[in-house]
């Protein structure tokens, strides 16, 4: 089997994840270190990922082989195509779009935003999202939402949202001070929501990891090549990416949010509607001569 038997939208993270637990110990090792230093480890050669892991250079070569490569100058043609992938800028995408003006531009956004939604949805396993809606609804844990220059208004969404279903739910400031107070605030059993879309926000990533040290859990949103903060993270919701012009779209991510959103309500019932009945009498009482709807935009 080649690198291009895994076709599909798989990455390597997860096919290694997926993999480790039918692994030896000397492989699930090797797995362990690429996760841990992903991608650099990955793009070594065999001699030095085998020290970096503490195995043979054969344990390497039969760990890329039991992934289903042809050996490891396979695995890493498929490893730098993904990298170049994840890490191209909007200007290097420029040069792979379609800029000619069409009649048929809507046509072609509807096609890519509506496959790029059903994808999102149909390849996230429930288990992961199951274990969003439960971090998320648990009552007793604290709620925080960071996300980067464009995905924090994907935090700020689903963060005024859930402000709505339950208590203790704060969206954190971009500003240093602001990640810095975060960091110090978290308790064990806390819940940290990160946003992290491709050209990953070396910031956010710092937090994701001080945050789970300190003992909180780590929900990702991320994109299909998955940030860095996987490795912390307690569950991890990817979305497709792709647009139809050279910047990475959030329009599947934002239909995922919608889908958590859902789900907490679903889970939270009649302790949502009360929390969020009780609000919009407190809004009618300090605000008369404003409407008093929640749900509009």
């Amino acid at each position: 089997m080649s690198s291009s038997d895994h076709a599909g939208g798989s990455t390597l993270s997860a096919i290694v994840r997926d993999a480790l637990e039918s692994l030896s110990a000397g492989e699930r090792k090797v797995g362990r270190t690429l996760l841990a230093n992903y991608p650099i480890a990955g793009l070594e050669t065999v001699a030095e990922l085998a020290r970096r892991a503490g195995v043979s250079p054969p344990t390497v070569v039969r760990f890329v082989t039991r992934l289903g490569f042809t050996g490891y100058p396979d695995f890493q043609r498929r490893l730098m195509r993904e990298v170049h992938e994840r890490l191209g800028s909007p200007l290097e995408q420029y040069g792979r779009a379609e800029l000619q003006p069409s009649a048929d531009d809507l046509a072609r956004a509807a096609r890519i935003f509506s496959t790029g939604i059903a994808s999102t949805l149909d390849d996230l396993p429930q288990s992961e999202f199951d274990r969003a809606v439960v971090l998320l609804s648990e009552s007793r844990q604290r709620i925080a939402l960071l996300g980067g220059r464009f995905s924090r208004m994907l935090a700020e969404y689903l963060g005024a949202h859930l402000a709505l279903l339950r208590r203790d739910v704060v969206v954190i400031d971009d500003s240093e001070l602001a990640r810095l107070a975060a960091i110090s605030d978290v308790r064990p059993g806390d819940v940290l929501v990160v946003f992290d879309y491709r050209r990953y926000d070396s910031q956010v990533i710092n937090v994701a990891q001080q945050a789970s040290e300190r003992g909180a859990e780590i929900v990702l949103f991320t994109d299909r090549w998955l940030s860095p903060a996987a490795d912390v993270a307690a569950t991890v919701l990817p979305a497709e990416v792709h647009a139809p012009s050279p910047f990475d779209s959030l329009v599947p991510a934002l239909a995922l949010v919608e889908a958590v959103i859902a789900g907490v309500t679903d889970a939270l019932g009649e302790a949502g509607r009360r929390r969020l009945e009780a609000i919009e009498s407190m809004r009618g009482r300090t605000m008369p001569d404003q409407p008093t709807g929640f749900t509009g935009a």
